[in-house]
């Protein structure tokens, strides 16, 4: 785990080792605590911020770059 320090929410642990890839770079998974416990979102490896959000489908994206990762569910009634 890297502890990264965020304006957002202080010092967070992001883990390199889980991540997803987006339209202009990876998404990393990012922890409250290092021992992994406490799960808090995702980081923006493109522009380096954690403002990201995940709707119901599993789309994310990063608030601050536009940063996406396609939907992990689809049905056609989403349409």
């Amino acid at each position: 785990m890297e502890p990264i320090d965020t304006e957002l929410a202080g010092t967070l642990y992001l883990s390199r080792s889980e991540g997803d890839r987006g339209s202009k770079g990876p998404f990393f998974v990012v922890y409250e605590t290092r021992s992994g416990d406490d799960r808090f979102g995702w980081f923006c490896s493109a522009c380096d911020s954690v403002d990201t959000a995940m709707d119901s489908m599993g789309r994310i994206q990063c608030n601050q770059c536009g940063n996406q990762r396609k939907p992990t569910e689809w049905d056609a009634a989403h349409e």
